[in-house]
């Protein structure tokens, strides 16, 4: 059984290789609200789904104070296709040695088809400034699950705020 983070716990640092080839480094982002996600493969369908719906949401995340970054086990120049084709901003990180994957305990056994098998398991974190886990979600749905983030986290804007 993978172990799974919760609310509280120290958020794992790391670093990994992004889109562009530059390394992103966790720690170096304290100060800062940050959103990790973890998906499964790129340009496939629900994957690019959420992530068009972050890299649409991305400005106004940003300007609540997050920041975004998604991570799946494909390489540096596949995230970067992805990017491309798809005209993402956010910040895509390759870990194809799962090793991320595997200590935010998204990585493990989960159902596919009625059959249990190992794979990522699509999962969302928000790291708060001091570097800890404030929100821990595991086996999410791809489509809906930002515009889900945002009234969790209170950032729901229907128009009634500046």
């Amino acid at each position: 059984m993978t172990q799974r983070l919760s609310p509280g716990d120290v958020a794992p640092d790391f670093t990994l290789s992004d889109d562009t080839g530059a390394n992103v480094t966790l720690s170096e982002l304290r100060g800062r609200k940050v959103i990790v996600y973890f998906y499964p493969a790129a340009m496939t369908p629900g994957c690019t789904k959420q992530a068009c719906d972050f890299s649409d949401s991305l400005a106004s995340l940003r300007e609540d104070g997050y920041e975004v970054l998604g991570i799946s086990p494909d390489k540096p120049e596949k995230l970067a296709k992805f990017r491309d084709r798809d005209g993402l901003t956010l910040r895509l990180l390759s870990d194809p040695e799962k090793e991320v994957l595997t200590r935010w305990g998204a990585f493990g056994e989960k159902k596919l088809y009625g059959k249990v098998v190992q794979g990522v398991i699509r999962s969302t974190f928000v790291v708060d400034e001091d570097g800890k886990i404030a929100h821990a979600w595991y086996n999410v749905k791809a489509t809906g699950h930002v515009a889900k983030l945002r009234r969790d986290l209170g950032l729901d804007r229907n128009g009634d705020d500046a």
